[in-house]
């Protein structure tokens, strides 16, 4: 783990998420103000981890808390034969370091390139303590990654690979959504083993799952890291589940063508 000093003139943590308790039209927000980002700066510091690297493990001393700058971390709980089960996708933005009476519930790993804000959690806890509105934003943070997870464990319970794959595909395509960027194409930095262990199947499962969809015609794959749907009513009839408002500005028709949680 690389660390350097974050300025107190610099943006500082960013916490986006959608409002829990008023219409937003899908779009997640910035929920800190540029105040709150300086004051958070302060004590925060900027760490970096490379691809592949474990930021904590399941029972380490929860000493700090972390907000995402850029890349994508998984957070797993590791079973007695090794096989890692992963319980979130944690992308820019979110935060992580759920604890447990002091110690890190889950374990966590880069699987891109990663730069994070470093919170220490005794002067976090200071901070909230002293800062309602603070307090407030992030337990606003907290509701989506409870709703997040909600709808992980619902796709859990769904026995089929194809429509545990689709559903994982929307999910992904809607965060892309609510947080204002292009949706021509989902953008997948996980391997399909990462999705697997998500979605609760086989890595064979999941490329079979890929493959289905690809010869239906319902989506359409560039490379490995990008996904195209071609036909959305197919998509969201297998997937089973309302998209977003903002889907249904999702992709256009062509012709008949058409991501403190449990982290």
């Amino acid at each position: 783990m690389a660390k350097s000093p974050t300025s107190i003139y610099g943006h500082g943590p960013r916490i986006r998420a959608l409002d829990s308790w008023a219409t937003s039209a899908g779009r997640m927000h910035q929920l800190l103000s540029d105040e709150e980002r300086a004051r958070l700066a302060v004590m925060s510091s900027i760490v970096r981890f490379k691809k592949g690297e474990i930021i904590y493990r399941e029972g380490d001393l929860a000493e700090a808390v972390f907000n995402i700058n850029t890349g994508v971390v998984t957070a797993y709980k590791e079973a007695r034969d090794g096989r890692e089960h992963i319980v979130a996708f944690l992308l820019s933005d979110d935060l992580f370091g759920l604890s447990e009476e002091g110690r890190y519930a889950n374990s966590t790993k880069a699987i891109t390139a990663v730069s994070a804000y470093r919170l220490p959690v005794t002067a976090l806890r200071s901070r909230l303590s002293k800062d309602a509105e603070l307090e407030f934003h992030v337990i606003c943070k907290l509701c989506q990654e409870l709703r997040q997870a909600q709808r992980h464990a619902f796709l859990l319970s769904e026995k089929r690979a194809v429509t545990k794959l689709a559903m994982f595909l929307q999910f992904i395509e809607q965060l892309q959504m609510a947080k204002g960027e292009q949706t021509a194409e989902i953008y997948l930095p996980m391997d399909r083993s990462d999705i697997g262990e998500y979605i609760g199947t086989t890595l064979s499962a999941v490329s079979r799952a890929f493959r289905t969809l690809t010869t239906r015609g319902v989506i359409k794959l560039r490379d490995r890291g990008h996904v195209r749907i071609v036909d959305r009513d197919a998509f969201d009839n297998i997937a089973g589940d309302p998209p977003a408002p903002l889907a249904c500005q999702a992709a256009p028709k062509e012709g008949n063508d058409r991501f403190w949680q449990r982290n």
